[in-house]
């Protein structure tokens, strides 16, 4: 049996696109990790709402999901990104990984790119 929700892990991809932020929270637990490797690790809602909100790099791009993996608790997507960072065009590709709580909650996400800060 598995909890993970492939359905809103596209949902989170949709909303990132739109800038739609409080739907975004609304897909993960209030103790939220979210590993960036190379980069400082977030802990937290109040965390995780500050990157969103003030200090993520890119903005005005969208996500292209690529394949998308249920296995357990585990939704794995691999990706493009193309937008803007730092006021720079930018596309690379990003494997992503999010775990599910019992209750249907984004409780752990991490990131992998070929990019320095994501």
């Amino acid at each position: 049996m598995t909890n993970a929700d492939p359905q809103a892990v596209r949902a989170y991809y949709d909303r990132i696109d739109a800038e739609a932020y409080e739907a975004v929270f609304a897909l993960f637990a209030d103790d939220v990790t979210y590993d960036r490797p190379g980069q400082s690790n977030l802990s937290g809602m109040a965390a995780f709402r500050e990157f969103y909100l003030e200090d993520r790099p890119l903005e005005d791009g969208n996500h292209e999901i690529a394949s998308l993996v249920v296995d357990g608790d585990t939704v794995a997507v691999r990706g493009r990104f193309s937008g803007e960072q730092n006021g720079e065009r930018v596309s690379f590709g990003f494997a992503d990984f999010h775990r599910f709580d019992g209750g249907g909650n984004i409780t752990e996400r991490w990131t992998y790119t070929d990019r320095d800060e994501v």
